[in-house]
């Protein structure tokens, strides 16, 4: 009977994540091409790896029990195989779920990021989506919980001690052989998410990956900073990754006719894009802005979520794939910044966001840099606190037009917006319906900004000012954009302002990271603390962009690019002649990165 039962708890899990698959790929079909039956048993084959292994972490504890239960049958002993079985059955359904209601939203699996911004800000982690969302994920999750825990209560149990010596002599090893499929078998390498990646749709692939697998791959991968992402010997990173370097501005070329402007903003827009402001009738004002200033039109995002772009922006600092550096305070309160740079030139520091200032721990990064006073939605009245995100961006930038007359010294204002992020609720309707309501939400940001710039040149204010627009990312639009492509990267940088001597457009290849060093380059402050940023309009700095999403990270080149892709362990995207160069500097790059981050 305990034989029957181990074995009957092993098959029940393996079952349960298999089946979990063809329902993923029922609700994304279109994503999966079709997804015909063929699809189907390819996707549930090539998962079966990390299937198996998951079934036998979650089969040890029962094993233990049977094991105990053939010496000492008691009732406590039941007691805690029910009490695991509801944990396990909850936290099943709870990721399986979850990971169904995200890959809509993120377009990969489920790892530890959800974690993070959840426990950072649960109201903010939720904004995004309506209560009827939350309601009927509480309602499946529940109906799953039940339905698992169900089944491993019916499943046969023994009721009184073994009399035979060889049973436990049998479940011993039966449970020394889980070593197998939980590592993957006898080889060097151990069971990782990228074994499973088996066709060219990487929605396939994101299908026959175990949700529960993922998480707790990514939830251990989060620390061991100096350990991660060995590609070389770092005497040889240090070859590769020297060239990429430039901490001096040599005859760098000047862009504004001013160099110590009173009036310095950085305005970081939420979720827009290149393919945004060119493809859309959403972004008047941003196009009249690169048409008036100077527009970067070779630019790129360095992640796909805010808090990686903001600390790319301001702290010069490249993103990494598989987790946010801001959930880390005792490594960002030691990142170089422009605000610190700035700060000891002589500038006083405001932060304006209309969310909650807590959220991914931004308020210890942002105090950190010198940041003394941060304006968030708490600083509203509750009246003006509209949006799932806090307070909607026509009230943030009318507060810094408000605190613009009392201004005695010299400062940088980063603003940050947030009313073009899902749910796209803006109170009020810019385009006709039938854009919908995110390029309406992304037409409202784009009208705010105007409104400010407006005020700034009708009270005198615009010819003593410097504003540095960019997006934080590609967020809703265009909608389905594949995450492993150039163009999900590609924003606009625009310096604008008063200042600029001439509108023209700067061609030269370049990333958030760039900003920093570009930026203080201009106003001449020092840059050199910040080791991974460079002036694009130095003549002698390198020229190249890195980004990086969930576990793969690109390299643009003027020679070519590449999108390299961790999990399977090859190029996801490989164009130009200098692909194969880009790989090995994209690689040495990230793994210079993490030594980095160690060291902090």
């Amino acid at each position: 009977m305990r034989i029957k039962t181990f074995v009957s708890y092993y098959l029940f899990w393996v079952l349960a994540f298999v089946l979990q698959k063809p329902l993923f790929m029922a609700c994304y079909g279109k994503l999966m091409g079709g997804g015909g039956p063929m699809d189907w048993l390819r996707v549930m084959w090539h998962g079966l790896p990390l299937d198996l292994a998951m079934a036998g972490y979650l089969t040890i504890v029962p094993a233990l029990l049977l094991i105990v239960s053939c010496f000492w049958m008691k009732p406590v002993l039941r007691s805690i195989y029910q009490v695991y079985n509801i944990v396990v059955s909850a936290v099943v359904a709870l990721t399986l779920v979850v990971n169904l209601a995200l890959y809509n939203f993120w377009g990969f699996p489920l790892d530890s990021t959800p974690l993070f911004y959840f426990f950072s800000s649960p109201r903010l982690a939720l904004a995004s989506v309506s209560w009827w969302m939350v309601l009927l994920g509480v309602v499946l999750v529940v109906m799953m919980a039940l339905v698992l825990y169900f089944c491993t209560e019916h499943l046969p149990m023994p009721r009184y001690r073994c009399l035979q010596w060889w049973k436990p002599v049998a479940l011993v090893l039966l449970t020394a052989l889980l070593f197998l499929p939980i590592r993957g078998g006898v080889t060097v390498s151990t069971t990782n998410s990228g074994e499973v990646y088996f066709s060219k749709n990487q929605h396939l692939n994101h299908a026959a990956v175990n949700p529960l697998f993922r998480l707790i791959e990514s939830l251990t991968k989060t620390s061991n900073f100096g350990k991660q992402y060995r590609f070389m010997s770092d005497a040889t990173v240090n070859r590769l990754v020297k060239p990429l370097l430039c901490t001096q501005s040599y005859s760098t070329r000047l862009l504004i006719t001013n160099r110590h402007p009173q009036d310095v903003y950085i305005i970081i827009l939420e979720s827009f894009s290149w393919l945004l402001m060119q493809n859309t009738p959403a972004t008047p004002n941003l196009k009249k802005l690169a048409a008036e200033g100077v527009l970067f039109d070779n630019f790129y995002a360095n992640s796909f979520r805010t808090d990686r772009g903001v600390l790319s922006v301001l702290s010069g600092y490249p993103a990494q794939p598989t987790m946010s550096l801001m959930r880390y305070p005792d490594k960002t309160g030691h990142l170089p910044s422009i605000a610190r740079q700035m700060n000891e030139a002589g500038y006083a520091l405001k932060y304006f966001y209309g969310g909650d200032i807590d959220f991914c721990n931004q308020r210890s990064y942002l105090v950190a840099q010198g940041f003394e006073q941060i304006v968030s939605d708490k600083s509203f009245p509750v009246s003006q606190r509209l949006s799932k995100w806090g307070v909607h961006d026509e009230f943030v930038f009318r507060r810094v037009e408000s605190e613009l007359k009392n201004q005695q010294h010299a400062m940088l204002r980063v603003i940050q917006t947030s009313s073009s992020h899902e749910p796209f609720e803006v109170p009020r309707q810019l385009l006709p319906a039938k854009y919908g309501k995110a390029l309406n939400a992304f037409a409202y940001a784009d009208h705010c900004l105007g409104d400010f710039v407006n005020y700034l040149k009708q009270h005198d204010r615009w010819k003593n000012a410097l504003l540095v627009i960019v997006p934080d990312h590609l967020g809703a639009w265009p909608e389905g954009i594949d995450n492993l492509t150039l163009p999900r990267f590609h924003v606009p940088l625009i310096f604008a302002g008063g200042v600029v001597e001439q509108p023209r457009t700067i061609h030269t290849l370049g990333s958030q990271q760039d900003i920093a060093a570009t930026l203080l380059a201009q106003l001449g402050i020092d840059h050199s603390p910040l080791t991974f940023s460079k002036d694009m309009m130095n003549p002698k700095a390198p020229h190249f962009a890195f980004f990086s999403i969930p576990d793969a990270m690109g390299m643009v080149t003027p020679g070519g690019a590449v999108i390299y892709d961790n999990e399977t362990r090859r190029p996801a995207l490989a164009v130009g002649r200098d692909a194969r160069k880009n790989e090995a500097r994209a690689k040495a790059y990230l793994q210079y990165l993490y030594n980095d981050i160690a060291k902090r």
